[in-house]
């Protein structure tokens, strides 16, 4: 019993750590997902250069991983940090090959060699995330107040305000390229709802599931909008907002353009605004 006890709890760390990683691999590589220079790079190189690309890499994750991480205990000992390494860059890639297919940038039809290009060099950055994920956001804001003294409401605009900023922040680099009407013209309603399901979730792991800061406390905290899965629905359509706005503001739509066209542009551009958004109320 009890070592089947032990095995589980190894079993939910090992969840606990990777959720933390791939969370901390958002955080730092989503922008790239968004940049067509990218996708190009990797869809001509050769698999020598991705060799390099990728041995290069390991060498930055290695020393990273060395220093900060994705998992609560430092690496002392060099083969457990080559080991976590190996497994930084492979969770840093397989998150970004999910995004570059629910962005249609890759598909079944896609020639194998332009596929892996792009998947190594959108994940290598992943990786880099992956390794600086216990580093990347430790401020707390329930470590200095008391939440049965604070009115109700406080918590919640403080929640909005922060997903707002955070939000405006990624949105503000992303929204007047031409990546999103590249990529809102090849997103069927399917895929559309992939993307709105794929962002609820990340933004879910980001901020209550990577343990970044005080997870207990936030999800004991009270107020309107203050539970895990209200949180992150409310912060999810403030993200929206702000993409909407941007994407007006830069005069990537207007008011002329079917709702369909908002709709396919917002959403795509929502993705990395969520991201934003979870570490703007992590960072409060």
């Amino acid at each position: 019993m009890n070592k089947s006890k032990k095995r589980k709890n190894q079993w939910s760390n090992e969840l606990n750590d990777i959720i933390r990683g791939a969370s901390g691999g958002f955080l730092f590589g989503i922008p790239l997902l968004y940049t067509m220079e990218v996708w190009w790079i990797g869809s001509s190189t050769k698999p020598a250069q991705m060799s390099i690309a990728i041995i290069t890499t390991f060498i930055v994750v290695f020393l990273l991983t060395r220093t900060e991480g994705f998992r609560k205990t430092k690496d002392i000992r060099w083969r457990d940090a080559a080991i976590d390494t190996v497994e930084a860059i492979a969770i840093g890639i397989v998150c970004a090959a999910v995004i570059l297919f629910l962005l249609r940038e890759i598909t079944p039809e896609t020639p194998l060699q332009e596929a892996l290009g792009k998947i190594i060099f959108e994940g290598l950055p992943f990786a880099l995330g992956v390794a600086l994920a216990s580093g990347f956001l430790s401020g707390d804001r329930y470590q200095s107040s008391d939440s049965d003294s604070e009115p109700m409401i406080n918590p919640t605009l403080a929640d909005i305000g922060a997903t707002l900023i955070g939000a405006m922040i990624i949105a503000f680099n992303i929204a007047p390229t031409d990546e999103i009407p590249m990529l809102a013209a090849a997103i069927s309603p399917p895929w559309q709802l992939a993307i709105i399901a794929a962002s609820l979730l990340i933004s879910y792991g980001i901020v209550f599931a990577a343990d970044f800061t005080s997870q207990a406390k936030r999800q004991q905290q009270r107020g309107i909008f203050q539970r895990p899965l209200s949180e992150t629905v409310m912060a999810y359509l403030v993200s929206l907002v702000a993409s909407a706005f941007m994407l007006f503001f830069f005069h990537k739509l207007s008011f002329d353009d079917p709702w369909s066209v908002w709709l396919g542009y917002t959403l795509v551009l929502g993705l990395p605004a969520t991201v934003g958004g979870a570490a703007g109320r992590l960072a409060v």
